[in-house]
């Protein structure tokens, strides 16, 4: 099941393309900033019952180095399925498009990252005919940003940092240095802002770390609590309510079709969700969630 965190990790760079060029230099990989960034369908579905996505595609422009695609996946535990998977993204995308595919694969889990950083031989032994290489970024790959200053010089880098080191001492500090630098932001920037200020709510998960980004939302930050924002609040707290249901299923053994999967997810009402985890807690079926049966 897709969640709110797991989106962040992802997202962020479809709001900062560049984020990318920035973020792997901790990885002591160089690559040029791009000039235009083209976001493309994640949907790499063939013409069978087999569909595979990708968290996030994007085309990227460089003056310098022409043009490359960026597939991001957000992973947040080991799946000893998904090295196959990312072999068939990086293959169809070159055929598809003919372009260089490049995989940075997003950890906010050490053990996690450190799985997602290994070199994947597919072949025999003696002679593998692919290899999978990712990029990853995880907690000890992204430095600490924990300065006023250097969180003012790159907020999405500091949002980044803040989802991989949710976890961590230093969440606390970090989450205040991007408040600082939020604050410091025009009032021409409010819709910017609050991109971020939902981005790192999602990102932080259901961790200590997220309770004191929302005290430090409602004291320091209560000048962005424009329309727009209220807005995406309201959106993330629905996804987490539905999240919340569909796991209480989950747990109780309720079997949720995809379209009723699909429906809970998509409401945005609180007040129905709220109707609805009430009676997830002792509905037999889906049904009986929607109050569709006597």
């Amino acid at each position: 099941m897709v969640s709110s965190s797991h989106e962040a990790l992802h997202r962020i760079f479809q709001e900062d393309p560049a984020l990318f060029a920035r973020a792997v230099k901790a990885l002591g990989v160089s690559f040029a900033e791009p000039v235009s960034a083209v976001p493309l369908t994640t949907d790499l579905t063939e013409n069978r019952p087999v569909e595979r996505r990708v968290d996030t595609l994007l085309r990227m422009e460089t003056g310098d180095n022409g043009s490359f695609l960026l597939a991001v996946e957000s992973q947040g535990k080991q799946d000893r399925d998904k090295p196959a998977s990312w072999a068939y993204y990086l293959s169809h995308l070159h055929a598809k498009y003919r372009l260089p595919p490049v995989l940075l694969v997003v950890c906010a889990d050490r053990r996690t990252a450190a799985w997602a950083a290994r070199h994947v031989d597919i072949g025999p032994p003696q002679w593998p005919s692919l290899t999978v290489r990712p990029l990853v970024l995880g907690p000890d790959q992204l430095p600490v940003i924990d300065s006023p200053d250097e969180a003012a010089r790159d907020i999405p880098l500091t949002v980044l940092s803040a989802a991989l080191h949710r976890r961590d001492p230093d969440a606390d500090a970090i989450l205040k240095a991007l408040a600082s630098a939020l604050k410091g932001l025009s009032a021409d920037d409010e819709n910017t802002a609050s991109i971020f200020i939902e981005l790192t709510e999602q990102g932080l998960g259901k961790t200590p770390a997220a309770e004191l980004w929302r005290q430090i939302m409602a004291a320091d930050l209560s000048f962005f609590q424009s329309e727009t924002a209220q807005s995406l609040r309201a959106e993330g707290r629905a996804e987490g309510r539905a999240e919340d249901i569909l796991l209480l299923l989950e747990r109780r053994g309720v079997v949720v079709s995809e379209g009723e999967r699909a429906r809970i997810v998509g409401c945005g009402d609180l007040d129905v969700l709220g109707v609805w985890f009430s009676r997830a807690i002792t509905a037999s079926s889906v049904a009986e969630v929607f109050g569709e049966t006597e």
